[in-house]
């Protein structure tokens, strides 16, 4: 009998699965059950005052043909790609000033992370307040130093509510784009940059011939974690806005949970279903990207 288990485990891809079969248990627990679920669950006519009943694509139809989730589609989209690239030059540029050798260097590292660290409740919370129309930071500063002539109603207006969307999303979010680019930064040799200075390269040449593309494997690893929690924002939304003015800050996220809060389980699994696919399009291209990043050198 031992011998069998010998010869079994002897077997090549055997010892490997099954030092891996906790995480993969785990991930089935954690991941696969859910996303199966809810994927079956979209199929259905789930709603709590009817009968369930099997519709196959009827809720998929049914939320492409509402001007609602279209808006929320169109306004998520918008969210994510203005956000995510702010937020990643801002990243980037605090990296580079981080990995520069300042005074007090040890304690900016830790002080950057406190936006990322601060609950986002607390910092929609205050974000509100800056915002505020009659006592908010943003109008008194504008105000004060002769900017505006009145306050801008920044929660009120469609413009507004994006912009402060943003704005607070982005000084939460940088900090962890930040961190993670700081971190490809410390694997770059000082030598290389002390040859470079030698053959006459200047700061521009430098960042784009060496630092780039050391950095891109990192940057592209940032950029994934940062589009996904883009495309599935909605705590940020739901504290400093609402999804308003008029619904025009409501995102997918926001959409799903007002269908499930409704009763109609089957309609917020398809858009749940629906968000998953375009993260995990989104993943899948930037993967290819960083292939053909790597290929190219």
């Amino acid at each position: 009998m031992r011998n069998k288990a010998a010869a079994f485990l002897s077997r090549p891809g055997v010892a490997p699965f099954l030092f891996l079969s906790p995480l993969i248990a785990l991930i089935g627990c954690l991941i696969l059950i859910p996303v199966t679920g809810a994927v079956v669950n979209s199929l259905f006519r789930d709603v709590t005052f009817l009968p369930q009943k099997f519709v196959f694509f009827g809720n998929y139809i049914s939320l492409f043909s509402d001007s609602g989730f279209t808006r929320a589609a169109v306004f998520t989209l918008f969210f994510t790609i203005v956000s995510v690239f702010t937020e990643m030059g801002l990243g980037i540029l605090l990296a580079l000033l981080l990995n520069e050798k300042l005074p007090g260097r040890g304690f900016l590292r830790v002080a950057v992370l406190i936006p990322w660290a601060i609950p986002v409740a607390v910092s929609g919370r205050v974000w509100e307040l800056i915002y505020n129309f009659n006592y908010g930071f943003a109008n008194s500063f504008l105000l004060k130093t002769g900017l505006m002539n009145s306050p801008v109603n920044w929660l009120g207006t469609e413009a507004g509510a994006f912009l402060a969307l943003v704005l607070a999303d982005a000084w939460k979010t940088a900090p962890f784009v930040a961190i993670i680019v700081l971190a490809g930064l410390q694997t770059i040799p000082d030598e290389l940059y002390e040859q470079a200075s030698i053959d006459g390269a200047g700061i521009f040449q430098k960042f784009v011939y060496i630092t780039l593309p050391v950095i891109s494997p990192v940057i592209i690893v940032a950029l994934l974690f940062r589009t996904i929690d883009a495309l599935r924002v909605f705590d940020i939304i739901f504290v400093l806005t609402g999804g308003g003015p008029g619904g025009s800050t409501a995102s997918l996220s926001m959409f799903a949970y007002e269908r499930f809060l409704s009763g109609d389980f089957g309609g917020g699994s398809a858009v749940s279903v629906i968000l998953f696919l375009m993260a995990m399009s989104l993943s899948l291209i930037y993967l290819k990207a960083a292939k053909l990043s790597e290929a190219l050198k």
